[in-house]
């Protein structure tokens, strides 16, 4: 049984009806099917990628590789084909990149080719022939045989523009994935920081470890947590907001240097900054303080853009953050009292005008809420947005860090700093507070906030405090944002573009 001609689709055509190409497509797979061929083989060995080719041979003419007479066999996704009479050309696509196979009748038979012409642009094909130019120095593959892996049941986006829906891109992820080089250059350089991330702290004798993801009590973070059963034990559990005080309990066991790349859960609000899932990496470093993490991120941080973008001046949404220079370090209070010139030392720290200062800028603020908290609504009002450039903001107030440790010349405020760039944050780190009982009295204060009305509060962790009383180190611990890290070096304006699945309403 022979199938109708088929006549191959330009990109440039006009809009079609998908439902009919749907059907077609469908109408040829049976018909495969019906001619006994196997519709969906799994014995081809593939030997070559396309990317590799390029790379092996940039520059060898046509009679070199003539001489060189190496066959392999590729295969990937059909993007583009050209069939003129008896000979066409087709490009294929794999997890490396594109390269052309060139195809003709008297290389693999006329039944072979009968078959190839009517194989339609998104099937997955493998072709095996030799390595050559064209009369164009196109490199591609002289294929004596090519067979169909993957028959494609609905038709790609048009080349041109793609898929112009963001809310289909970020849905239906593996079409875009297949149409955007873009998209998948954003997702081969993200695992490239991940890869270096890794590599980094294990050169400096970070301990790469798991922690649990379910959690009796949710903990390491002010984050309002996700709920769910364990229906054997018949109990409550969270997901993790963070794995801090597990990566610590560790820190107490004698892992002096521990790391872990993380997936956290949070149960609040969704933007192009956050996602109810993201990733960081923590690390943990006993005999180290606060000082210490900026040093190491500094350095860290530099390497990534070098490895993002092959340089140290990196371009975000029109604007060049420069990670040459050594970053900023600055004070919260003082930078408050720069930008709002009525705080200074002497009121810094006053309940009254910090509550109208609050008012006047419609803050949203608790009654319960101290001069702590009060002064760091306005510093992320006033002054967050505008840190472009690397900055450090450090001594944060005890309120707003009950697992930092107290500074030694100022009780209320701790050796905690967080990293901003481009207007938000990248990395919170802090000397760790290692005396349980001053940890004690903050998880006290943090269940009375809890029972105030504060969902983000944390939960009294008596087993950690039994952890501490065992003895911690002096110790300095820190968390790095993966997410927004790869929206920085990628230049993605949205934490969705970096997510190959990000969360969707489920579809109606």
């Amino acid at each position: 049984m022979t199938e109708p001609h088929v006549p191959v689709q330009a990109h440039s055509a006009p809009a079609q009806d998908f439902n009919a190409i749907e059907q077609e497509r469908r109408h040829k797979l049976a018909a495969l099917r019906l001619n006994g061929a196997q519709a969906y083989p799994n014995h081809v060995k593939v030997d070559a990628f396309a990317g590799d080719l390029h790379a092996q041979y940039p520059e060898a003419d046509a009679a070199a590789l003539e001489a060189l007479n190496r066959v392999v066999t590729i295969a990937g996704r059909m993007m583009l084909k050209r069939v003129m009479g008896k000979a066409a050309f087709a490009t294929v696509q794999d997890f490396t990149g594109q390269i052309q196979a060139f195809v003709r009748i008297n290389e693999i038979g006329a039944a072979a080719f009968e078959a190839f012409k009517h194989y339609d642009l998104g099937d997955i094909v493998s072709f095996t022939g030799r390595v050559f130019r064209t009369k164009t120095n196109e490199l591609s593959i002289h294929a004596d045989k090519v067979e169909l892996l993957s028959k494609s049941l609905r038709a790609l986006p048009d080349k041109w523009q793609g898929l112009s829906d963001t809310e289909t891109r970020y849905r239906q992820r593996y079409v875009d994935l297949i149409v955007s080089p873009e998209s998948r250059a954003v997702f081969a350089t993200r695992a490239k920081i991940v890869s270096h991330m890794r590599a980094f702290m294990e050169q400096r004798r970070f301990v790469e470890v798991e922690t649990p993801m379910m959690h009796h009590i949710p903990g390491g973070a002010a984050a309002k947590p996700f709920k769910t059963h364990h229906n054997a034990l018949d109990l409550d559990l969270y997901l993790r907001v963070a794995p801090e005080l597990y990566l610590k309990r560790l820190t107490v066991g004698g892992m002096d240097r521990v790391f872990e790349i993380n997936r956290n859960f949070r149960n609040e609000g969704v933007s192009t900054r956050h996602n109810p899932e993201f990733t960081m990496m923590e690390f943990y470093w006993a005999y180290a303080d606060f000082h210490d993490l900026m040093d190491i991120t500094e350095t860290l941080l530099r390497e990534l853009a070098e490895v993002a973008t092959g340089g140290l001046s990196v371009s975000y949404q029109e604007k060049q953050i420069d990670f040459a220079p050594a970053f900023k370090r600055l004070r919260i209070d003082e930078a408050v009292f720069s930008a709002i010139p009525e705080l200074n030392i002497s009121n810094g720290r006053d309940l009254a005008t910090l509550r109208r200062l609050c008012s006047e800028r419609k803050l949203r603020f608790h009654p319960q809420d101290g001069w702590g908290k009060l002064q760091l609504a306005l510093f992320e009002h006033e002054i967050e947005p505008h840190l472009q450039q690397p900055t450090f903001v450090t001594h944060y107030p005890i309120e707003v860090s009950p697992l930092s440790r107290r500074c030694d010349d100022d009780a209320a405020l701790t050796d905690r700093f967080e990293l901003f760039i481009a207007g938000r944050e990248i990395a919170n780190g802090f000397s760790e507070l290692n005396d349980p009982e001053d940890q004690a009295e903050r998880f006290r204060a943090q269940v009375q906030e809890k029972d105030a009305g504060n969902d983000e509060a944390m939960h009294f962790d008596a087993d950690y405090i039994r952890a501490l009383e065992y003895g911690m180190p002096p110790t300095a611990g820190e968390g790095i944002g993966i997410d927004r890290l790869v929206m920085l070096l990628t230049n993605c304006g949205s934490i969705r573009d970096v997510l190959l699945f990000p969360y969707m309403r489920p579809e109606n």
